[in-house]
């Protein structure tokens, strides 16, 4: 009779981990993605994304866009731009981020570009670190909707106090169940193994996962 109790333990502790906590998660993730509030920080930042030669991919452009919304609305007296180059590139994420957003009506003076991060953690580390050395302790992250959850639990998890203002345009301001999962389970790697100091990239978004 104890064998059996245990079994049903075991049983349901494992339906905890392989159904509760993901379904957590993504409901978190969800209500984060559609209650987001922008507040007055010491930055804004705009999570990097895909460049083709200096010109923003569609999901890039999107985020810029809403950068220059919220930075035009005061909520931060700087940007940060971040994201380094892939193998060949001859320009970085980061340098086509702040080249957009100063030839868009952001004084050059305003923008820092971080060439630095090809993943959301090392990108998050990268604008910690500058942010850290410039004794400012507040972000205003520009990133989608779905992505804004673990941007800001890694702010946090650095230190950061930090706030989302999510695009509300391009392939990610509607983006589907595809999209949700695939953060879900990023971030319970990320809260499992990525916190242990193991690499994990999230790189190369599919576009079928903004549909």
């Amino acid at each position: 009779m104890f064998i059996f109790k245990l079994i049903r333990r075991v049983i349901s502790f494992v339906l905890l981990l392989v159904i509760v906590i993901p379904l957590y998660v993504a409901g978190s993730i969800w209500y984060t993605a559609k209650n987001s509030k922008p507040e007055k920080s010491d930055v804004i930042l705009v999570m990097g994304a895909a460049q083709f030669d200096g010109r923003p991919s569609e999901i890039l452009l999107a985020r810029l866009t809403e950068t220059k919304t919220v930075f035009k609305s005061g909520f931060a007296p700087r940007i940060y731009t971040v994201g380094g180059g892939a193998p060949g590139d001859r320009t970085t994420e980061a340098a086509s981020s702040k080249a957009w957003l100063t030839q868009n009506g952001v004084s050059k003076s305003k923008v820092i570009a971080i060439a630095k991060g090809r993943d959301t953690l090392s990108s998050t580390k990268a604008y910690v670190e500058q942010m850290k050395k410039a004794k400012f302790d507040s972000v205003l992250i520009v990133t989608d909707p779905y992505h804004c959850y673990r941007a800001l639990k890694m702010a946090n998890d650095l230190g950061i106090k930090a706030t989302c203002s999510a695009v509300e345009s391009g392939p990610a301001a509607n983006s589907g169940f595809k999209y949700l999962a695939r953060e879900t389970g990023a971030y319970l790697a990320y809260a499992t193994v990525g916190r242990l100091g193991i690499k994990l990239s999230d790189r190369l978004i599919a576009e079928n996962l903004y549909s």
